[in-house]
């Protein structure tokens, strides 16, 4: 191991003391977010100007952020939004960054100055001079390389994980910060409505034994776990980016135990994780689920390795074409690009692989019904999904694959899994543009 830096013991406040005007201070993402470091940074505010703090799926309210709200001292950055940071950024507090998740350990390496301080939470260091970084590999290893400044905020309560890039040598940290020991932030379920279930019993009778799945998150993903559990498949593997509660309820019922999974036999592998306590409780020190970087979870090359990949993603709009817009609504940014278009490559080159973008048919506005499947995209969205790489499309309505499908094709086929009540409108709209020749059909 390097041997050109010697981890000291400071106090919070002794650590920010090392943060200066205009610098670039970066908080890893999700569980690795420090905490006695950012409040000791907050109490800084009034000597700072222009710090600017990338970070990525911000679990809880972060002082820096709360105590600034003309942002004048801290300018907050993320790779991924909450909810906490969608919040922010309507208030012009957050601002995002636009990025294939597999992708941010590269960004560190080629495209982004050094790091002036980075300050991560991670378990105590071992016996043998290891601080794990628990169950969020991402892309801190390449954060960790590039910086000047290397902190950790140790803490008791992070999960032990097993993987590869989940711990730093004490020779590569320069401080170390004895943290509080409190209960991670946890990231609560949404509930699973009906039209959840129905979609999640649509694409279950797809899914074959020995299938490898990866399942993003919210309450489509949710029900999917749930029917899985109950499905009588077996044998399923896990390669995902984040691993979600209803992971463990699959693991501990026997539907999923990777032994068919070509690489990484045996184990779960992901590279982060945010969920409930009783999740972190099943990651401490468990063998059967590893945590690799991003580079390797999302890579489309290594997902397609497994057969049968088998990836579920959510969407909010996608338009006749079969473009999905996943992470805007118009000009307002919501979420992320996230690893939903790498999953739907990797699992296309997968042999026998499938990728299904979900959606209801429907949302609601100020009292009024709208359908998620339109002639075009609201102005300003962002394409997350290409339609060249759509594959199935399911709502509540019925499943549809758009591959080899024709621009007409693909508009009868999306209009058929529509609300009823609007697929009148949409056929006719289709025809208007010549989206759907008058011809046909």
């Amino acid at each position: 191991m390097p041997n050109d830096r010697k981890a000291r013991t400071i106090t919070p406040d002794e650590a920010a003391a090392l943060v200066q005007p205009g610098h670039w201070v970066d908080y890893g993402g999700a569980l690795t977010q420090p905490d006695l470091f950012d409040q000791a940074l907050a109490r800084r505010k009034d000597e700072l100007r222009d710090v600017k703090i990338r970070t990525c799926v911000t679990m809880k309210p972060r002082a820096v952020v709360e105590c600034d709200p003309s942002g004048e001292h801290f300018l907050w950055f993320n790779w991924h939004f909450s909810a906490y940071d969608r919040a922010k950024n309507i208030d012009g507090r957050c601002n995002y960054i636009p990025m294939n998740f597999g992708e941010a350990p590269d960004y560190y390496r080629r495209f982004i100055d050094p790091v002036d301080v980075v300050c991560i939470k991670t378990c105590p260091m071992d016996e043998h001079g290891w601080f794990n970084v628990g169950p969020t590999a991402a892309y801190l290893k390449a954060v960790t390389e590039r910086a000047r400044v290397v902190i950790v905020e140790t803490s008791r309560a992070v999960p032990y994980a097993f993987g590869e890039q989940v711990a730093l040598h004490v020779s590569e940290v320069d401080y170390v910060i004895t943290g509080d020991d409190a209960p991670l932030p946890q990231l609560p379920n949404p509930p699973v409505t009906e039209i959840d279930r129905q979609v999640a019993e649509r694409i279950i009778p797809e899914i074959e034994d020995g299938a490898c799945v990866q399942i993003g998150i919210g309450g489509m993903p949710n029900a999917v776990c749930a029917v899985l559990r109950d499905s009588g498949l077996k044998n399923l593997g896990i390669h995902t980016e984040m691993f979600v509660d209803g992971m463990v309820d699959l693991i501990e019922s026997g539907v999923v135990d990777g032994s068919r999974k070509n690489i990484n036999r045996g184990h779960a592998v992901y590279t982060f994780a945010g969920g409930s306590q009783r999740m972190y409780s099943f990651l401490d020190r468990n063998a059967a689920t590893q945590c690799f970087p991003v580079d390797y979870t999302n890579d489309p090359a290594i997902i397609a390795r497994n057969d049968r990949v088998v990836a579920i993603n959510n969407t909010t709009q996608i338009d006749l074409q079969g473009q999905a817009a996943s992470e805007s609504d118009g000009h307002r940014h919501l979420t992320g690009t996230g690893g939903q278009l790498q999953f739907v490559r990797g699992a296309y080159a997968s042999r026998g692989g499938k990728a299904f973008i979900c959606l209801a048919s429907t949302y609601e506005r100020k009292g009024q019904r709208k359908s998620r499947i339109v002639l075009s995209l609201t102005q300003g969205n962002v394409v997350t999904t290409p339609r060249t790489d759509t594959m199935y499309v399911v709502t509540e309505y019925g499943l549809v694959n758009l591959k080899g499908k024709s621009l007409a094709e693909r508009a009868t086929a999306l209009i058929s899994i529509a609300h009823p009540d609007f697929r009148e409108e949409l056929e006719r709209d289709a025809r208007l543009v010549g989206l759907v020749p008058r011809r046909w059909g």
